[in-house]
């Protein structure tokens, strides 16, 4: 079965295998004449990227790339990828990757033509007015994992180098222009990377839909995408070559960044001090502190959790629901605790403190407070 789409919601997105080839002509589009292609070191000199380069190359738009990409990118890989940009006479940026490569290469497009430390664009508030929006470079996104969604995501995750903090910037212009959504640039994802990133997909989801905000629209978008997830995921798992399971994942990341809107909670609070200071990978993370933050939360989403199983086709409600996660965690070669990844009980006061500040902690349909953290930390490590 070939999927092919094209769709203007929440972005431009160009959906459908093999549409990596259309490029050069969105560079033109979008008024790109000499862009910067951005992405992660493991990536650069994989074929997926070279053949971006190729295309883009072929089209005389020039073959530059920035690849000083951290796993969690941070401020010093910023600075260094606006220097590049601009040493570079570049008019718009081609963010290609995963999460860190999408992140940093809007980032760059972003502060590009800003004055002010990238600190003072933090999603506070109206922070985001302080920014000159006409200094903001044209981008355009191409994702090679489905996980974070951040193709169609007007924020970057930048942790501070300094701080170990992982602080969101936001701007409504950090929307790519177009999104290429490509499942066969996502074929060559190893086993752990198809885990953790469609982890994280499902995180998004599931976080965004328990929510205690208002937002029907992301509501119903996040139920989709844990169907798909559900249906997909193991399948991707098993065999990297599934092109429609490999598209379908592609839909649930995108699905759930546009869902998230709504909300995250303690997911997500509890997972970016450990990656901010471990190094983890984030959607693995989550998967594993997944099922201690649904037993915390159930007082308040059980009732949201049972409609949600019954649309999955999963019985016995709540449990039910508890037992699908373990089972799918076991699945997919999920740790059942932190400590396999490295992580240890050292440091559960700092990164609890960091947890509550954290910007998804006040989506938590339960208050996260600072013992709450630090009891869930320790069932998690």
């Amino acid at each position: 079965m070939t999927i092919t789409a094209n769709w203007s919601y929440p972005t431009a997105i160009k959906f459908g295998a093999g549409r990596i080839k259309e490029l050069a002509d969105h560079c033109k589009v979008v008024g790109m004449k000499k862009p910067l292609l951005v992405t992660d070191r493991g990536l650069s000199t994989m074929p997926i990227t070279q053949g971006a380069l190729d295309i883009l190359a072929a089209a005389g738009l020039g073959r530059a790339m920035f690849a000083e990409v951290d796993p969690n990118p941070n401020d010093k890989n910023l600075e260094a990828g606006v220097k590049a940009f601009k040493d570079g006479g570049h008019d718009g940026v081609v963010a290609f990757g995963g999460g860190s490569g999408l992140d940093l290469g809007k980032a760059i497009a972003f502060m590009a033509g800003q004055t002010r430390p990238v600190w003072d664009f933090e999603d506070v508030g109206d922070w985001w007015t302080r920014a000159n929006s006409d200094g903001i470079a044209p981008i355009i996104a191409v994702p090679t994992t489905a996980g974070t969604g951040s193709e169609v995501g007007r924020a970057s995750v930048i942790t501070n180098s300094e701080t170990h903090t992982k602080k969101v910037i936001f701007h409504p212009k950090f929307l790519p222009s177009v999104t290429i959504c490509d499942p066969e640039l996502t074929v060559g994802m190893p086993k752990v990377i198809t885990a953790g990133t469609g982890m994280d997909a499902f995180a998004h989801c599931l976080e965004a839909y328990c929510s205690p905000f208002y937002h029907p629209m992301s509501q119903g978008i996040a139920l989709e995408g844990m169907r798909l997830v559900k249906e997909f995921l193991p399948r991707a798992y098993k065999d990297g070559t599934d092109i429609e399971a490999r598209a379908h994942m592609m839909s649930a990341a995108a699905m759930g960044a546009v869902a998230f809107q709504k909300g995250l909670g303690a997911i997500h609070s509890l997972s970016h001090p450990v990656g901010a200071i471990y190094n983890t990978h984030h959607g693995m993370t989550n998967a594993v502190v997944m099922p201690p933050v649904l037993t915390f939360n159930r007082p308040a989403i059980e009732a949201k959790i049972v409609s949600a199983a019954a649309y999955l086709g999963i019985a016995g409600g709540f449990d039910g629901f508890f037992d699908y996660v373990l089972h799918l965690r076991e699945e997919l070669g999920v740790p059942d605790k932190l400590s396999a990844l490295g992580v240890g009980t050292d440091r559960i006061d700092e990164m609890s403190e960091m947890a509550i500040v954290d910007p998804t902690a006040g989506g938590n349909p339960v208050e996260l407070t600072l013992d709450a953290a630090k009891r869930l930390f320790a069932e998690c490590i």
